[in-house]
């Protein structure tokens, strides 16, 4: 894609300014790490904490005495389990074969009003899907994680820092009123603040000198996969439904129809044709999505998700395998015809901080 039309962050020059390395992401130029690089980066968000600028994710607003039906009969979570003032984790389905077009967390407000956290390239597709407004541009989003990520922020916000797991609630920081989720893609504590855009840097500031490091999308990249948390593209797409992902308690079954139900019931009657594993891998050397994990010498998966880890001090993957597949069981990933070694186990691969 050429750089004349990649979308920029509204934080786009504080991150120049810091020396970031920008990269293509999903129609966006973002920050992929700072001079520190990501390892550095990785292990401030387990140790301390760290500030991502995820404004590529998008943002429709829907609202209205009819919000709430559009979404239920949409998505496959079932809002009545949780309410105003809470986040939640769905999927919306495509309509024929139940693979996830997209994973969202929906922000609920107020009585009628949500706002719904798509992926960066698949907004448009969103909104076409569940109406309402794209109000990507008018927002910056900040994802404060690590174990102190609470503490370091309420020198800036006390407010913000008590804000709950999977709440949300305005919020007033630096003087700005924002809205504060207690969300995140790490595996650990934190809270992401939506700032209006012409803002940004200001709240950027106030972050990073409480002591939040800056932290690019390639830590982001390999916290989540740590925490055997999907990517959409990935773990998730095309010909992937929520039951093969392992994702099934995101769907509401008692709650009536919801877009690509039907397919979706069709599967789990019969139980999904494979399933998502985790791979220790011997030593450092990554696979990469699309590598084959063979069993006994014979195809049986592919490779979603690879990298090193740096907690754990080797290689992790995510792969799809039949389900009767147990921890345990040797594999060997061939990346580009050199086979690496490895054994299923049981995710996440780190234990995930409440």
């Amino acid at each position: 894609m050429a750089d004349d039309v990649l979308r920029h962050s509204p934080l786009d020059a504080v991150h120049r300014a810091l020396g970031a390395k920008m990269v293509p992401f999903g129609g966006w130029e973002m920050p992929v790490a700072y001079s520190g690089g990501t390892i550095a980066e990785h292990t401030a968000c387990r140790t301390g904490a760290v500030v991502f600028d995820v404004s590529h994710l998008g943002t429709v607003r829907v609202d209205g005495a009819d919000a709430f039906d559009r979404l239920q009969g949409s998505l496959t979570n079932d809002l009545r389990k949780v309410g105003p003032g809470r986040a939640q984790y769905t999927h919306l389905l495509d309509a024929d074969d139940a693979s996830v077009v997209d994973d969202i967390i929906v922000w609920w407000l107020d009585d009628e009003t949500f706002d719904v956290m798509p992926n960066a390239s698949n907004t448009s597709g969103v909104v076409a899907a569940i109406g309402g407004e794209d109000t990507t541009a008018t927002r910056a989003i900040l994802a404060v994680q690590g174990p102190e990520a609470r503490q370091r922020i309420s020198k800036v916000s006390a407010e913000a820092a008590e804000i709950k797991r999977f709440r949300v609630a305005p919020v007033t920081i630096d003087g700005v009123d924002c809205v504060v989720a207690g969300t995140g893609y790490t595996g650990e504590d934190g809270v992401e603040l939506a700032v209006p855009a012409a803002h940004a840097p200001q709240i950027w500031e106030a972050v990073t000198n409480s002591g939040v490091e800056p932290a690019g999308l390639g830590a982001r990249d390999t916290l989540r996969l740590e925490a055997a948390l999907p990517l959409h593209g990935h773990e998730l797409g095309p010909g992937i439904t929520p039951l093969q992902a392992n994702l099934g308690w995101v769907v509401g079954w008692e709650k009536g129809d919801f877009r690509g139900r039907g397919a979706l019931e069709a599967e789990r009657a019969v139980g999904p044709a494979r399933t998502l594993r985790g791979i220790h891998v011997e030593g450092r050397q990554p696979a990469r999505d699309g590598a084959a994990v063979l069993i006994d010498g014979m195809a049986a998966g592919t490779v979603t998700s690879g990298n090193f880890s740096p907690v754990l001090g080797h290689a992790i993957a995510l792969a799809f395998l039949p389900p009767s597949v147990e921890p345990g069981t040797p594999v060997e990933l061939d990346v580009r015809g050199r086979l690496l070694t490895g054994h299923v186990v049981p995710t996440p691969f780190i234990e995930k901080k409440k």
